[in-house]
């Protein structure tokens, strides 16, 4: 299967996460290449307001909990009842609280805490790649089996704090340092099936949660930035996810989208 430019009305995105921030932007711009587009994410009231805003046939939602085996597994038979096909896979969906390893008073953070994290981030992450993979080995059918084009592309979302972790992020700097680890294991594993697996690893993106924050506030963490000194913007992250489908050489790897940002202790 090719992924150019011209050939996306022909590709299905599962999309998860999609309903706010880089999913959303993600799925915006997926949807203006004409390619069909699977929203996956848990919150149906703002899907709604989505769907509204994309107004487009192309664009399914469905409602998801990454980290259950059995909402995965049936949305993807949904989706490829709905669509046929399940071409490429990007993972957006993740949460990330801030809490120290002890507090002021020297409590400990609860475990339910990490594993939280960990549940939705890491675990989520695997339980949806391993099912995309499943359907995606469908569409060998449909391809010479000579051919090097491709079964299917996972692409997953990391962060810039899986190498530099600040203070409170100890579950969130280890469910994005997991993901990266698995990134070039699952690259591997898939290669026979000629699935691609490539991870994202974001700085500082301007999405809704940081633009609503005071304009102080906005330009201080733009400064950490080595250049361009602003905010990420999640249409850059949206065209790194097309680049790294149409690109078949890039497997296994990660890609920091950061501006050169290398982030201190806190």
């Amino acid at each position: 299967m090719s992924y150019s430019t011209q050939q996306w009305t022909d590709k299905t995105v599962v999309i998860t996460g999609a309903c706010s921030g880089l999913g959303l932007a993600a799925a915006k711009h997926f949807i203006s290449l004409n390619a069909k587009v699977a929203l996956l994410d848990i919150n149906e009231a703002e899907a709604r307001t989505v769907l509204t805003e994309i107004a487009s046939p192309n664009a399914i939602f469905y409602q998801t909990d990454v980290t259950s085996a059995d909402a995965v597994e049936n949305a993807f038979a949904q989706i490829h009842n709905n669509f046929q096909t399940v071409d490429v896979c990007l993972n957006c969906a993740g949460i990330a609280p801030a809490l120290k390893v002890l507090d002021k008073s020297g409590s400990a953070q609860p475990l339910a805490h990490f594993n939280h994290v960990i549940q939705i981030n890491l675990i989520g992450t695997f339980n949806v790649s391993r099912i995309a993979a499943q359907y995606m080995l469908k569409n060998d059918k449909n391809v010479p089996k000579e051919t090097s084009e491709d079964n299917g592309v996972i692409i997953n979302t990391a962060s810039i704090a899986a190498f530099e972790g600040q203070m409170g992020q100890t579950a969130y700097a280890a469910s994005k340092g997991g993901i990266v680890a698995l990134g070039l294991a699952m690259a591997r594993d898939l290669a026979q099936n000629r699935i691609r697996v490539n991870t994202i690893a974001p700085g500082i993106m301007g999405t809704p949660l940081l633009l609503n924050m005071p304009e102080s506030v906005q330009e201080s963490l733009a400064d950490t930035v080595v250049y361009p000194k602003r905010l990420g913007s999640p249409a850059e992250f949206a065209k790194l996810a097309q680049h790294i489908c149409e690109n078949q050489y890039l497997n296994g790897e990660t890609i920091r989208l950061d501006g050169a940002l290398r982030m201190g202790p806190r």
